[in-house]
């Protein structure tokens, strides 16, 4: 088929990987003149992983990035909220800090079948039903046989595909920004710290990218909305983190602050369908959702491939749509329940919500029965309120070979044994 790709994120590049190498013709239209990653860095999840490694490339994402044994979050009186461990689940289990600019240009580097890829061009509008797309100065490109739509959070082509059952942007947001790892000691851990709910800092080790062998961690600062110009009193944005974690704002030492933080604003999005005629939704334009549980780049990836099992196994689009549709829906809708519950325990006003989050959640999830789950949850392989995401045992054993490498002196590691 000739397949349009609208945007050339994580979902986007995913897919044009995937369906060309099935012999498809993929042309990727994206709206900023030089592609490149937006934002600082996140954590791939084990199905993530799962999906990266069906792909060929866990071998250079775990390369570059760096392996998360543990999540910890505490207050800033050092009281506990979250402590799970991936061997809680499964010993083979980690997760993988990743710079998004790593994750970018490995993904880029993969795409090497018919590429085709077009910047600087901005969809505007498209027919499902012919298979065209226009872009922002007028030119219509197509006819396609398949248009997929993976233009992001804030698309705004969802609404051409259906109106959407739910979409609303969060008052709530974050700055970002990489800094070197120097000395710092959790080298394998996300760790966060929260004053109520009003304010939170994390720090997340994200490795190397592909030309750059400095080891980065991935800074970010909840904020609502409306004060993120408050990054330009730089003097008070330092205090303000100082007060919440020291060693954290000694990080940022060498940032330019505001110039080198970058602004992240997130959505809640629900819609009724996914596709229509010839166009179908991938990532987040289909299913866009707060960041608490860093489920976006995964999800994304995880649509891509499933977007090409189902035109593999379907020969009508309808038939392929529908069942992209169903096998997805049945996973991301229990983290969108997830995701928009636990926001306002970390990202809002309601500091006495917080102030029991702070006593119930760490002793909640040292139960066997309720930790399970939560790792569950965490880790991206609650499917539905029961049901389980089920990874390869393949893959698991890649993952148990790359931490059988792994040694203090060499966290970075690789799983091509």
């Amino acid at each position: 088929m000739r397949i349009a790709i609208i945007g050339y994120g994580t979902g986007g590049q995913a897919a044009a990987v995937a369906l060309s190498r099935e012999g498809h013709r993929v042309e990727v239209f994206e709206q900023a003149p030089a592609p490149g990653p937006v934002g600082a860095g996140f954590l791939l999840q084990p199905t993530g992983l799962s999906a990266l490694w069906r792909m060929g490339l866990l071998d250079d994402v775990l390369r570059h990035g760096a392996p998360i044994e543990r999540l910890f979050g505490e207050s800033h009186r050092g009281h506990a909220v979250m402590d799970m461990r991936y061997r809680d689940l499964d010993a083979r289990l980690f997760g993988v800090g990743v710079q998004r600019g790593a994750l970018f240009a490995l993904l880029d580097a993969a795409w090497t079948e018919q590429r085709a890829l077009h910047a600087g061009r901005r969809i505007v509008a498209i027919d499902p039903d012919a298979g065209t797309v226009r872009d922002e100065a007028g030119e219509t490109h197509g006819a396609f046989d398949l248009v997929v739509v993976a233009d992001g959070a804030a698309s705004r082509l969802r609404t051409t595909i259906a109106p959407p059952a739910f979409d609303r942007p969060y008052p709530w947001g974050a700055h970002w920004c990489l800094v070197p790892e120097r000395d710092w000691p959790f080298v394998d851990e996300l760790r966060q710290r929260y004053v109520g709910a009003r304010r939170m800092v994390g720090m997340l080790p994200v490795g190397t990218r592909p030309g750059d062998a400095t080891r980065r961690i991935s800074f970010f600062w909840s904020v609502p909305t409306d004060a993120f110009d408050t990054a330009h009193d730089a003097a008070q944005w330092r205090r303000d983190v100082a007060q919440v974690w020291p060693e954290a704002a000694d990080a940022l030492c060498d940032t330019q602050v505001p110039e080198g933080l970058a602004i992240a604003r997130y959505r809640d999005a629900v819609q009724h369908r996914w596709h229509r005629g010839r166009a179908v939704l991938l990532g987040d334009s289909a299913h866009a959702m707060s960041p608490q549980l860093g489920q976006g780049a995964n999800m994304a990836l995880l649509d891509a491939l499933a977007l090409r099992d189902a035109l593999h196994a379907h020969a009508a689009l309808p038939d392929a749509f529908a069942a992209y549709e169903r096998a997805r829906r049945a996973h991301v809708g229990i983290y969108h329940f997830w995701s928009r519950w636990l926001t306002p325990l970390f990202q809002s006003e309601r500091d006495r919500v917080a102030a029991l989050r702070d006593r119930v959640f760490h002793p909640l999830n040292r139960l066997p029965v309720s930790r399970g789950q939560s790792l569950r949850v965490l880790t991206g392989t609650r499917r539905g309120w029961f049901g389980v995401v089920p990874l390869e045992s393949e893959f698991l054993d890649a993952l148990d070979a790359a931490a059988a490498q792994r040694s203090p002196d060499a966290p970075v590691v690789s799983s091509s044994a």
